[in-house]
């Protein structure tokens, strides 16, 4: 199998291609998987920065990245996958790294905001996510926002 190719680019520089994959992945885990009805086509996507490990063409993880003011006071990201086909190598912890130091390159200084599902909050934990506040209902799952404070 070939090896992953990281990108993290803006919006504007997605190819057709791309965006289709990106949406058919979230799709495939978040509507279809989870079983969530949601408006994921949402509005955000033109103004995220888009992190995914590609395969012969293929995604395998995925996150959307927003500065800060965006999603949160802080930068931010969002719609973590990881593709079924590519579970359990450890490639959604090395998702979760690669999201950190693409926010800690494009906004540093700043600290990072998530609103994890609440089960993942070891997962994000492992990270340097700390829970903050009361757990909260999003698309009836429960969530929980968590903060990494900026690293020096």
């Amino acid at each position: 199998m070939s090896a992953l190719i990281w990108q993290c680019q803006p919006f504007e520089e997605l190819t057709a291609a791309q965006v289709y994959e990106m949406l058919r992945l979230r799709s495939e885990v978040f509507v279809v998987e989870q079983r969530c009805l949601f408006q994921d086509i949402d509005g955000s996507d033109a103004q995220a920065w888009h992190l995914g490990a590609w395969q012969a063409g293929r995604l395998m993880a995925y996150a959307r990245l927003f500065g800060r003011g965006i999603k949160a006071a802080q930068p931010s990201f969002g719609r973590v996958i990881t593709a079924p086909a590519a579970r359990g190598q450890g490639l959604g912890h090395e998702l979760a790294r690669q999201a950190v130091a693409a926010c800690e390159r494009l906004w540093p200084g700043q600290g990072i905001t998530i609103f994890a599902q609440s089960h993942l909050q070891a997962y994000y934990g492992a990270h340097g996510f700390e829970p903050v506040g009361p757990e909260f209902m999003e698309d009836d799952i429960l969530h929980q926002e968590m903060q990494r404070k900026a690293q020096p």
